[in-house]
């Protein structure tokens, strides 16, 4: 048996697309007899499994697993719940990999599946190879057998273990996501007063979008801090892996702003050591690093591209500014939200400071929203790499990690292609306004050499 997928469903991080449009229950089963196949390859008999709260997330769940019985793979189904407590079953169950069925924080009529195996994300050609082994049929035979198991409890347990925060009022919003239930369970465990909202999990997202990191999706959050005068609030995404937060005041806790705020008892307990963050987090940040006796490095964005960088520096704490937090001090190197919330009760207990205190005292910079430039496909790349021999051309301050990202007497800008999209990315940060202004003419005049029309930003 053959299988052709639907190649815009097979991404650069994931495998994700339109139920019933991109994305099939037969495309379930075919990727488990592939990735089964290939895990049979590497010598793994034994794989977790878990879902998201999306409506169709049993229907490819229950697919997946058949397809990873038939090429003789076993299963250890951990149910319902956020990506990063499937992260957690590779580690804590005799498992060699995991698979969580997954549409993060897409659109509700989105899914998809997030893959590990032999404890490292599988993503890029990975991904490619998957598509190329399932067209070519070539898959094991055999039988396996799922064993369900609810590890809910463990994990919590793990979150709150060494656990040494204060007493805070915070109010928090899981969006209708799969973080929900073991939010609940979590809240009961910690000191202090909690208010939670839409923990109750309904994959129509009946409320609000469940991506923190736009602000609009966090009004709800904000009105429950000022409703209650709570301390600060924490927000989840659709699968719990990343992060948003707002102060008692409501301001926004950006990424790299978490970042830095989290850096501080890690780098009080391992001083010297490397933390990441990626190409769009604030000059603010890897000068804070500095200043704590850190090193600070700048990665690029996409979270598997961070963890192979961690492993490869043996950095204790990293992140990316769309909310994605990885700790692996006193944990195991995943982006986790709960366990980035329960850092961020202790990291602010540790300061001796209110977190609306901390954010005062936070560097005052302006910074554009992320802009996206639609483009073709095809120039993606070829734009950024004309615009990067250009600035070199110019003796520009570039730094091309991933994109280009310059430094100027105003600040700095980025412009770099998505990995998963047709756009061009690009932001910049300054002081003052004037001095935003000068940088995003830089930006429009050079997209305009190689083409690209400012009409063209879509936000």
């Amino acid at each position: 048996m053959t299988h052709q997928f639907n190649p815009t469903i097979l991404r650069e991080y994931d495998i994700r697309g339109i139920v019933g449009d991109t994305l099939t229950e037969d495309d379930a089963y075919a990727l488990g007899r592939t990735f089964a196949s290939l895990a049979r390859d590497e010598g793994a008999r034994r794989i977790a499994v878990g879902r998201d709260g999306r409506t169709h997330s049993g229907m490819l769940e229950a697919a997946l697993i058949r397809g990873l019985n038939e090429s003789g793979i076993d299963v250890m189904q951990v149910g319902m719940g956020p990506s990063p407590m499937l992260y957690f079953a590779t580690h804590y169950l005799d498992v060699d990999g995991g698979i969580q069925v997954t549409g993060s924080h897409n659109p509700a009529d989105y899914n998809g599946f997030k893959l590990l195996l032999k404890g490292r994300s599988v993503f890029g050609a990975e991904i490619q190879a998957i598509g190329k082994r399932s067209a070519s049929g070539h898959w094991f035979e055999g039988g396996g057998t799922v064993e369900d198991i609810d590890i809910r409890e463990v994990y919590v347990n793990r979150l709150l273990e060494g656990f040494s925060g204060k007493p805070f009022r915070v109010g928090w919003d899981a969006g209708n996501g799969a973080a929900g239930p073991v939010l609940d369970m979590l809240v009961e465990r910690l000191p202090g007063q909690h208010h939670a909202i839409f923990t109750h999990v309904d994959g129509r997202f009946p409320n609000h979008h469940p991506d923190p990191t736009v602000e609009k999706n966090l009004a709800d959050l904000k009105n429950l801090v000022a409703e209650k005068q709570l301390d600060f609030g924490i927000a989840f995404d659709g699968d719990g892996d990343r992060i948003g937060a707002v102060d008692g005041e409501g301001r926004v806790i950006w990424g790299d702003q978490l970042l830095m705020i989290l850096a501080v008892p890690v780098l009080k307990e391992l001083p010297g050591a490397t933390l990441i963050a990626d190409v769009k987090a604030s000059q603010t940040f890897f000068d804070r690093v500095a200043e704590l006796g850190g090193k600070p490095l700048m990665w690029k964005t996409g979270h598997s591209l961070i963890k192979s960088k961690m492993k490869e520096t043996g950095a204790p704490l990293a992140g990316e500014m769309s909310g994605h937090i990885f700790f692996k001090h006193r944990w195991y190197g995943f982006d986790d939200a709960l366990y980035a919330a329960v850092r961020l009760i202790e990291a602010v207990g540790a300061s001796g400071k209110s977190l609306t205190e901390i954010m005062d005292a936070m560097p005052k910079t302006m910074a554009t929203p992320e802009l996206r430039f639609q483009v073709d496909e095809v120039r993606k790349f070829a734009i950024v790499e004309e615009v990067r021999d250009r600035l070199f051309a110019d003796g520009a301050k570039v730094d091309a990690t991933d994109g280009v990202r310059v430094s100027t007497a105003d600040g700095w800008w980025l412009l770099r292609a998505s990995n998963t999209q047709d756009v061009l990315v690009a932001r910049a940060e300054a002081p003052d306004q004037g001095a935003l202004d000068r940088l995003v003419a830089q930006i429009d005049d050079q997209l305009a050499k190689s083409g690209v029309e400012r009409a063209e930003a879509v936000h």
